[in-house]
């Protein structure tokens, strides 16, 4: 499980493994039509994108390919979003993703920034990569600026999952 951030904290969040009990907490993100807009190959079906969501999740748990985990709130103890190393084959090559989605009303308040930054200093202190990526849809301005902050780069525009894609690096 060396790839799974759990049970580690930045300043304002906690990480730990997401539960099957964390489903309704994280199903309103697959509700909101903001959230899916960038990406074409996404259930319209809010619960079965959510379902389908949760299914990748615990699978990447099982077979150590990383895994999104939960992101708690210190403050309130409330889930806010989803963040995590993931382990991909893109172009090729085996990659891991700096992945990170948050409840639209976390939105602008720098928390997928804090927590994308935790992922990165995870992955060097536990020399997992050289590189690390993001695999962004050329259209997520937000998503892109999150890249940025956290010392990315564009490497290259490819296509993923059916979509128009940039791949964000950045060396450990």
């Amino acid at each position: 499980m060396k790839y799974l951030i759990d049970n580690v904290s930045s300043k304002r969040l906690l990480f730990r493994k997401l539960t099957p009990e964390d489903f309704s907490l994280w199903l309103p993100f697959h509700e909101d039509k903001n959230t899916s807009k960038y990406w074409s190959d996404i259930h319209k079906n809010s619960k079965k994108a959510c379902q389908a969501d949760f299914d990748r999740t615990f699978s990447r748990y099982q077979n150590n390919l990383g895994g999104k985990v939960a992101l708690i709130s210190k403050n309130t103890n409330k889930l806010i979003g989803l963040c995590g190393l993931l382990v991909h084959e893109i172009n090729q090559v085996q990659e891991i993703e700096i992945a990170y989605s948050l409840l639209p009303k976390f939105w602008g308040f720098g928390y997928a920034t804090e927590a994308a930054q935790r992922c990165k200093l995870h992955a060097s202190s536990n020399n997992l990569a050289t590189t690390l990526i993001a695999i962004i849809s050329v259209d997520n301005i937000p998503s892109q600026k999150v890249a940025i902050n956290n010392g990315m780069q564009i490497d290259c525009k490819t296509t993923y999952a059916n979509n128009s894609v940039y791949i964000y690096r950045v060396k450990l």
